[in-house]
């Protein structure tokens, strides 16, 4: 009896598992490491860059976490669903109350994300039509750059425009300083401490010489560099000062600016999907292995329940008689 319960839970088991009551299902799978940096600028522009913002360094657990999260963000679940028409492709009425939970419950039972135990992330998923298995893995991969993009490039726009004000209103209090300057120089005042002590050593010989028209074309000379000279001397020391702090906010701009606009990958892609050649679910074996096992076990339990219902039948009237 045992034998025929082994080969009629076999057989049906295998009738049961075909393609004609189970679709198969197929898996592609991509496999990348995050990268260590997110600033183009600080990777490639900045003096002081350290190993970790090396734009070909692997990322860390950190950046394995943050990517991990992006991936299970609705940012790509719903640019994959809109793009690949998952509603109809799953089945699922689109006009029904629960068709988003029904729809994220099947989204997130065949696309998974986890972390591979070398610290890369594995991007798996499964489809009855392996063409669309890979192309949506490899899309994920992709959506993955555009997304964290996007998300950084919102601050770095904002920071962009913040550093690009102050870098426009110092180079227009710097070109004011130089016009001012200028007109101080036609007046002229043009290196005040060196013509002061040129001016009092002639005005020291024109009054030994006793010359009058010399010394008060000097004194006129002095009052005007008494009159511009502190001015000028304000406003060069001024001018050199917001110089140093423009060549600092320069290059504090040029760094923004790249970072808000330019795009690099945010990972490294070490496999990419591909079209599968055979089915991943249902695995026939198992479930011919599991049914026949199980079918010998309750068909086991019976035969001892059987056997053991008369013998306890005739101890209780025994017991009764």
């Amino acid at each position: 009896m045992l034998l025929y319960t082994a080969i009629l839970a076999a057989v049906l088991s295998l009738i049961f598992s075909s393609s004609f009551f189970i679709p198969p299902l197929y898996r592609s799978t991509v496999i990348m490491y995050p990268a260590s940096s997110n600033s183009i600028s600080k990777a490639l522009l900045n003096e002081n860059a350290s190993a970790k913002q090396d734009l070909l360094e692997f990322g860390e657990d950190a950046q394995t976490e943050q990517m991990l999260q992006i991936l299970n963000s609705n940012k790509i679940k719903d640019r994959v669903i809109q793009k690949y028409h998952l509603f109809s492709h799953y089945g699922i009425d689109s006009t029904s109350k629960y068709r988003h939970i029904t729809l994220y419950r099947k989204y997130e039972s065949n696309i998974t994300f986890k972390r591979t135990e070398y610290m890369a992330v594995k991007v798996s998923v499964l489809d009855k039509d392996p063409q669309m298995a890979a192309d949506i893995a490899n899309n994920i991969a992709e959506l993955l750059d555009s997304v964290k993009n996007d998300m950084q490039k919102e601050r770095a726009v904002m920071g962009y425009k913040i550093v690009e004000a102050e870098y426009i209103k110092l180079k227009g209090e710097i070109r004011s300083m130089e016009d001012s300057l200028t007109q101080l120089r036609k007046l002229g005042v043009h290196d005040y401490e060196t013509q002061a002590e040129m001016i009092n050593q002639q005005l020291a010989i024109e009054i030994a010489n006793g010359n009058k028209r010399g010394i008060e074309a000097l004194d006129n000379k002095l009052n005007i560099l008494a009159m511009y000279g502190g001015p000028y001397v304000s406003l060069r020391d001024a001018l050199e000062y917001e110089k140093k702090q423009l060549s600092f906010v320069k290059a504090k701009y040029e760094e923004a600016k790249i970072d808000a606009t330019e795009n690099i990958p945010q990972k490294f892609v070490v496999e990419n999907a591909y079209k599968a050649e055979r089915k991943a679910y249902p695995i026939r074996w198992v479930i011919v292995v599991i049914s026949t096992l199980s079918a010998l076990i309750m068909a086991m339990l019976t035969i001892m329940l059987v056997e053991r219902v008369p013998v306890s039948l005739r101890k209780l009237r025994e017991l009764s008689a």
